[in-house]
């Protein structure tokens, strides 16, 4: 299975960072954003990436070039001006065809194992949701019975918050034109239809939207290192 990176928001609400970096290429824990999506595909058996890119999208191809580097072949697919999720997934259609592909928002970190995502047959979409956080309360959509369903349809049960990752069948997209077009649509009239699965994702989950949460995961993320370093040493030092 192909999986697909989007990176092409411009990134707003991190100004003044992202005026002169692309929000993928901001740095947590010592790497950028998008790094860590390319380590931890690799990691879980990924090997053919795509990555959109509209705002300067010619920093992120000097950075991450083939991709080579992380074991993994980089396609892109850049974009004049964003193309907002459907768009941009559409536009990337014959990189990521025949088959089902992940895809994956370049402005989330999570430790989710990749590697055992899929779509069920006779599905279109396969959802990750996950508890809803503080900046997003009133969640998404409603999760019964592994069948993910639109709000309205269950007024009455709690709502999940959708990840940003999910795996697509490309007929999701048939009947579609290019352009700039949301995701979500396509997702409720599926859902309608009883083709959207999905999952309640309970590990770890963060959207790097503001420059707060940014901070908030490189303090994560270098604790984590420096507790690794202190275990090492431990065993180094005990061997």
């Amino acid at each position: 299975m192909k999986a697909m990176i989007l990176a092409a928001g411009r990134g707003e609400r991190m100004r003044p960072l992202t005026d002169h970096t692309p929000k993928p290429l901001l740095v947590a824990g010592g790497k950028p954003l998008i790094v860590h999506h390319l380590e931890r595909l690799a990691r879980t058996g990924f090997r053919d990436l795509v990555i959109n890119h509209a705002h300067l999208g010619d920093r992120i191809e000097a950075a991450l070039g083939d991709g080579s580097r992380w074991g993994v072949r980089i396609t892109y697919s850049p974009e004049v001006t964003a193309l907002e999720t459907g768009g941009g997934i559409f536009r990337a259609l014959p990189l990521l065809r025949p088959g089902p592909f992940l895809v994956v928002n370049g402005d989330v970190w999570t430790d989710l194992d990749f590697c055992r995502l899929a779509l069920p047959p006779g599905n279109l979409a396969h959802l990750i949701l996950i508890d809803n956080p503080p900046h997003h309360p009133q969640g998404d959509f409603h999760l019964a019975d592994g069948q993910v369903r639109a709000a309205s349809s269950l007024p009455d049960q709690p709502r999940l918050t959708f990840s940003g990752i999910g795996v697509y069948h490309p007929d999701l997209f048939q009947g579609c034109h290019p352009g700039a077009f949301p995701l979500a649509p396509l997702l409720r009239t599926a859902m309608a239809g009883e083709r959207v699965t999905g999952e309640h994702y309970h590990g770890l989950w963060l959207d790097i939207g503001t420059p707060e949460r940014l901070s908030d995961l490189d303090t994560l993320l270098r604790g984590r290192k420096d507790k690794q370093e202190r275990k090492d040493e431990r065993e180094r030092i005990g061997a």
